[in-house]
Parts: structure tokens; sequence; C-alpha cells
């Protein structure tokens, strides 16, 4: 997966680990809403270097109305270069939903955070039910789900298991279940937290994949911070899944050369689009005109 900021900053919640938070003093500029056609730009470089599917974020509590014309243009766009979507836009009306889906959007990102009992010294502008609620209607209309959290925020080994209990007693497991290391970013109230064990952050690991069997579990933000080895212990711990690409919306990530020698080093592989899967992107770049304009899609969750 390949991950892209379109709007960056000036977000009206209080996440305290936030660097895109309008209350913390991160020095972090805000920017508009990309224009679609530099999206689709970024989507078709990722899928040139492997990505088969596309995450996009903003960096706000809803998207506005007179906003969504161009985000459903952009899930479209995406869709017509034979990549999955993904988008996490924040909260969601229904009517909102409902675009997103005619679209075709694919997967929608919403975190838990963590824990139901932490969540409130993490955050006080939206609550948990509010991610659950989102969460409820966005797989009701038949989206996929890509929900997680976040460790390292000063939270207990209880909370940790409470964020995957809540993840794993949905009616239906999240599809992806992204796990970050809290990056601890200067000018947010976490700068200061005493970092995670790794050996803790692999467990972490390893629960979610008892867990939740089918889904993948996607080693998120944080990676820059990881040495091989830990890296390595979260691949065996069960992880099948990473970000490709040097950044994470606003934040460092390892770049595709790094990634390629830890991967040939451990042994691990690409995982690659089934037959039906490539038939299915096919049909989409011929009928959209695009065929034979990209390299062939490779799956990067485990690349």
């Amino acid at each position: 997966s390949r991950l892209l900021s379109i709007k960056t900053g000036g977000c009206a919640e209080d996440c305290g680990y936030c660097s895109q938070s309008a209350h913390h003093a991160s020095g972090l500029k805000a920017s508009k809403l990309m224009e679609v056609e530099r999206v689709i730009n970024e989507a078709r470089k990722a899928k040139a270097s492997g990505a088969t599917r596309y995450c996009m974020g903003a960096a706000w509590r809803s998207p506005k109305a007179r906003d969504m014309d161009t985000i459903v243009a952009m899930v479209e766009g995406v869709k017509e270069l034979g990549m999955e979507t993904c988008m996490t836009l924040g909260m969601l009306s229904n009517d909102d939903i409902v675009k997103l889906s005619d679209a075709g959007l694919d997967y929608y990102n919403h975190n838990v955070d963590t824990s139901e009992e932490y969540y409130s010294k993490v955050i006080t502008t939206r609550t948990y039910a509010d991610r659950l609620d989102t969460l409820a209607r966005v797989r009701e209309a038949g989206i996929k789900v890509c929900s997680g959290g976040i460790v390292g925020m000063g939270e207990g080994e209880d909370d940790r298991v409470g964020m995957l209990v809540t993840l794993a007693n949905l009616e239906e497991h999240p599809e992806s279940v992204p796990i970050n290391m809290l990056i601890a970013i200067p000018g947010t109230p976490m700068e200061n937290v005493e970092k995670i064990d790794p050996i803790d952050f692999v467990r972490t690991i390893a629960v979610a994949r008892i867990m939740m069997p089918k889904s993948y579990v996607r080693l998120s933000a944080g990676r820059t911070e990881m040495s091989d080895e830990t890296q390595a212990l979260c691949f065996f711990a069960g992880a099948n899944s990473i970000f490709a690409g040097e950044t994470l919306l606003t934040a460092d990530n390892p770049g595709e050369d790094a990634d390629s020698r830890l991967f040939a080093k451990l042994g691990l592989s690409p995982e690659t689009l089934s037959t039906e899967q490539n038939e299915t992107q096919e049909a989409l770049q011929s009928c959209s005109g695009r065929a034979g304009d990209e390299a062939g899609p490779r799956n990067v969750r485990t690349s």
C-alpha cells in the first residue's frame, strides 16, 4: 500500500499524538485539499513502483459537503488505474458514505487508537462511540474496514489488549489492522512519552494476529525507529503488511531500497495478485483506456 496526505494540517481534533492538530505547536504548515490530477499522478507513480492499493488521508474532523465531489473524483481516478482505493477522512455522514460507496471505494480507514478506558487521555474532541459508529455504518454500506491503533502512548498492557478486543469484537474483523508505534513529535502533548519496549510492541502484533487470523496486520508508522531485528520479529510474529514509500502522511518511513534490502535478508517476497484480481484490474484498465500504460500491479501488503 502507498499512503498520501491529500489535505495536511489545520485539523480541529486534539489527538495528542498528531502533528496535524491545530491545537498543537508542531510547526506543521496547513495545506488545502490537493487537486485531483496531482493525486492521480502520485497514484500512477505508486503503481509503477509496485503498489496495488492507494490510501488517501485528509486532516479534518469530517469532510465538508463542498469537498465530496473532489474526493469522489480521486477515488474514481485511482480505480481507473486498476488500483484498490482507501480513504481516511474522519467521521462520515450517511450521505458521505453513500457517495464513497457509489464511487467504488474499497477500504475506509478509521482507527480506534487505543482502549476505550485510555482514550480520553489521547483525545477529547471525538468520543470512542463516534469512532465505532462510523466503522459500523461504513461496514453496513459494503465498504471494507481498515482499523487499528497506536501503541507507546503511555498506555498499559491492559489498554493494548482492550484495543485489540474492541477490534476483534466488531461484527466482522477489519480486513486491515494497522498497528502503529508512536512517533513522539515535538510540539505535541506526547513528545516526551517514554518509548515502548520493542518486545511489548512485538507482543501486540502477535496478539493481533491470534485474535484476527484472517486480517492483514499492517506494520505501520514508527518503522524508522525500529531496528531490522525488531521489524523481523514483527513479521515472524504475524505482521504481513506494510506501507511502502518514504512518507506516511507527515511522518518519515523507510524508503523502498531499505525495505527491499530487509526483505531480501529475511527471505520475504511480495504478495502477488490472484488471477481473478488481475483479470478484474485489466478489465478496469481496458474500460478506462489505460490498458498497458503501467507496469503490472504488484500487491505490496508484504513488500
